[in-house]
């Protein structure tokens, strides 16, 4: 059996006080208790650390070597402990955060200065991915998801909620006119995901629902390029206003239908595996992002 640092403090009391009951008044136990305790750490030791008589207590060649140890890995645990209280203040340390590319470019990048001169000492590692990822594979310890989840082993957190849109280009517009029901979609050139499928299905309220089934013409595997393709008046998208709201705001992008439009919004969740206690770095991270998207929380429980 090894020495406990209980048992170290034990026995430094005893030789800093003088006495077993001046040590026993110091930690808040009784005599008889700190008499074990001495007692159980020679025999861990196999060596006899104080010559104890009823008038005086006297240090072995033994307990002198070992009390000056003592207070030396007492002393180094006081200093890793206040080190690691100043970290945990003090947000620090590599952060690899995961995020499909429309996201990264439209939500996270405008927001990296102001973020870094709030956590100078967070190292940032942004990586875009538009497929779901691994978190342990790809070592990451945050990763943005928009939509439904389904994975039961990540903790999440709900950042925002983001509005879909159904748009296009003004120049698109000027050549094909601008589509007054839901039904006339069909004669203009869609724009839409190659997957997963339900990105396809756009919140329009129509004779049969309340969403209605895309066929795009040219299909992407990211939203960013269905942007670029609306952008350059290619056709007529539905994306989400986290990535186009600045579109819009400068009339690069129209809404359309926008009496039709159920109001859908997407979830934008930070997922991450489940912790005991959630790294500081992280937990200032989402608090941040949360932050910046709450545009988007409106109406959020």
């Amino acid at each position: 059996m090894k020495a406990r640092s209980d048992e170290l403090q034990v026995f430094i009391s005893v030789i800093e006080c003088g006495s077993i009951s001046a040590a026993a008044e110091q930690v808040g136990q009784t005599p008889s208790a700190i008499s074990r305790t001495l007692s159980r750490l020679e025999s861990k030791l196999d060596t006899t650390l104080i010559n104890r008589t009823t008038r005086r207590m006297d240090l072995t060649e033994e307990g002198r070597f070992f009390f000056e140890k003592a207070k030396q890995i007492l002393q180094q645990m006081d200093e890793l402990e206040e080190r690691l209280a100043v970290r945990h203040q003090t947000p620090s340390g590599r952060l690899r955060v995961n995020a499909a590319s429309p996201f990264m470019l439209h939500a996270i990048v405008p927001y990296v200065g102001e973020f870094r001169a709030r956590y100078p000492d967070i190292t940032l590692e942004l990586n875009t991915d538009d497929l779901l990822i691994d978190l342990l594979e790809q070592s990451t310890d945050v990763a943005i998801r928009i939509g439904v989840l389904a994975d039961s082993t990540l903790h999440a957190r709900l950042l925002g909620r983001s509005p879909l849109n159904i748009l296009a280009s003004p120049e698109y517009l000027r050549q094909h006119g601008t589509p007054r029901q839901v039904e006339e979609l069909r004669e203009h050139s869609l724009l839409g995901f190659t997957q997963p499928d339900h990105l396809n299905l756009w919140p329009l309220r129509h004779a049969d629902g309340d969403r209605w089934q895309a066929s795009p013409r040219v299909a992407a595997s990211s939203g960013e390029t269905l942007r670029q393709l609306a952008l350059a008046g290619q056709g007529i998208t539905c994306l989400s206003d986290f990535m186009t709201h600045q579109d819009i705001a400068q009339g690069r992008l129209v809404p359309l239908l926008v009496a039709a439009n159920t109001g859908e919004r997407q979830t934008i969740n930070a997922v991450y595996y489940r912790n005991s206690q959630l790294a500081l770095r992280i937990q200032c991270f989402l608090d941040f992002m949360q932050e910046k998207l709450a545009c988007y929380a409106h109406g959020d429980s």
